[in-house]
This record gives structure tokens, sequence and C-alpha cells, in this order.
């Protein structure tokens, strides 16, 4: 069964010329690109997107970085997508991150950590929505 998921390679990752890297390994995976836009978001789309962290004492930093270049939205599809997606991403703290994932291949930093993808199906609903409203 296809799913969909809601990932987003981080101005970090597009910054130091990882989306090719990146992508390569979730279509080696099987995941198939839906939709896939590079844009600068605002702070509007920012709240909307981390409205559970708005009002966390780490959130300004992190509107200031999401924001604060390109970055790369897509919507991947495959058999459990979201958690294929999650597993491939590693820990959120890549200084956890097992080798052979994303952030424990290429991450610098626990702050900057190259991307984001849906934490459940609900989650990628709500995201997939508000990055890509016509698709709902």
């Amino acid at each position: 069964m296809s799913e969909r998921t809601l990932v987003l390679i981080k101005p970090d990752a597009v910054r130091r010329g990882l989306v090719g890297e990146i992508l390569a390994r979730y279509e080696r995976r099987g995941l198939s690109i839906v939709v896939m836009d590079q844009r600068v978001i605002d702070s509007t789309l920012s709240d909307a997107h981390y409205a559970e962290h708005v009002d966390k004492p780490f959130y300004p930093s992190l509107r200031e970085f999401i924001t604060g270049g390109p970055l790369v939205a897509m919507v991947l599809a495959g058999d459990s997508a979201v958690e294929v997606v999650r597993v491939m991403n590693g820990a959120t703290d890549a200084r956890k991150a097992d080798p052979g994932t994303v952030r424990g291949d290429l991450a610098l930093s626990t702050s900057e950590n190259l991307v984001h993808a849906s934490d459940s199906a609900e989650s990628a609903v709500r995201e997939i929505d508000l990055w890509f409203p016509a698709l709902a």
C-alpha cells in the first residue's frame, strides 16, 4: 500500500550542495517523488509547520534557520513511506544518528540536521496540506 510523507531538505543541506545526494538515497530505496519545489519560506509557514514548538525556547532560532535560505520541499510516496523515511533520516540529534542514515553520514550539527520528515501518517496529511494544498 502506497503512503505519502512530507520531506524537507533544509537550508543547511541546500547550502552544502547535498540535495542530489539525499534525493538519490530516497529514490534508491524505491520512494517516488510526487511533487517537489525549492523555495524560501516565511515565518507564517514556519509557525504553522512547527505549531507544536512555537512556544518553546528553542523555536526562535529554529524559525530563523528554516526561513534563512532556500529549502527543498517534497512529497514522497511508497510502501510505509513515513516510517521508511524516518529510519533513513536517522535520529533528530545528529550525534546519535546511526552511520548509513542521512544525518549519521552527512549532518554537522544538532541544530542544523539537514532534513525533516513527517512523524506519522496523520502529520503527513497535515503537513502536505500546508506545503502543497493542491494535493489535498
